[in-house]
């Protein structure tokens, strides 16, 4: 494509379907043009990286890893915006920017990228939002648009989730990330992804309280700097993790009927 080698780039969350499409994909392609690739927004549980090193000793490629150098926090402080979920610049500057930055070096070096995702039918969206973040994302060449090819092997299998994880548990031999076994929907960031949603933090409270107490704190900091912000919102409003804890701790019917906002696509979580 454009006169470029083709490279084949697994989006690598440090999650199972990732990990699987990663395999997918060197296994049609080879070894040689395949690279799996980690944006690192310093917040990442430490189980992650285990898992991602024995995956990618399995497959039999390296990860190449980028990482802007802040964390979620600072970027929220340099930004001058506390993400929630419906917007985070934690998502777009530290994993988007630093992905189109990547992809253009490797343009400039003659390669043609051509990106996995471990993305399943049932998320139609967020397929959609990811093609159309790197048809329009990356800069012109020759005064034309040269969109980067996305492929998304899982929307059109039938393989199930449960037989992902078995491959990787008994065939591979890998245990999963620790997060899976804890009950996370997702392991972004260690448990502290602001585009997670009361449901989310409810779990995060219950689970591990002291890193449920580091994003209260963080949003108090933030609070004092920005003004009425927050993570969560309740009827369009602000709502503290101070306040949802509160309602937690005395089981209260507001903490019963808070839900998780699931219509919401995280573009930041690739699989």
């Amino acid at each position: 494509m454009y006169g470029r080698e083709p490279i084949y780039i697994s989006m690598f969350s440090g999650g199972a379907a990732s990990a699987y499409v990663a395999y997918l994909m060197v296994h049609k392609h080879g070894k040689k043009n395949s690279q799996l690739f980690f944006t690192d927004t310093l917040w990442e549980h430490k189980d992650n990286k285990r898992f991602m090193v024995e995956v990618a000793e399995e497959i039999g490629i390296e990860i190449e890893t980028v990482r802007d150098g802040r964390t979620p926090e600072e970027v929220f402080e340099d930004t001058k915006f506390l993400g929630n979920s419906r917007l985070a610049k934690c998502s777009s500057q530290l994993k988007v920017h630093q992905t189109v930055i990547y992809l253009e070096e490797l343009r400039d070096k003659g390669y043609e990228p051509i990106l996995y995702f471990g993305i399943g039918k049932h998320e139609k969206r967020r397929r959609e939002g990811l093609e159309s973040l790197y048809n329009h994302n990356l800069l012109p060449r020759d005064g034309k648009e040269q969109p980067i090819k996305t492929v998304f092997p899982l929307y059109e299998s039938n393989i199930s989730d449960d037989e992902i994880k078995r491959i990787i548990t008994q065939d591979w031999g890998i245990e999963l990330p620790e997060m899976y076994h804890l009950g996370f929907s997702h392991a972004n960031c260690g448990g502290r992804c602001v585009r997670g949603g009361f449901n989310h933090y409810k779990h995060l409270y219950d689970t591990w309280p002291d890193v449920y107490i580091e994003q209260e704190e963080m949003e108090n900091r933030l609070r004092e700097q920005l003004g009425d912000v927050s993570i969560l919102k309740r009827n369009g409003k602000p709502f503290t993790l101070t306040e949802y804890r509160k309602e937690l701790d005395l089981d209260s019917e507001i903490a019963k009927k808070l839900n998780e906002e699931t219509d919401v696509p995280c573009i930041c979580h690739y699989a």
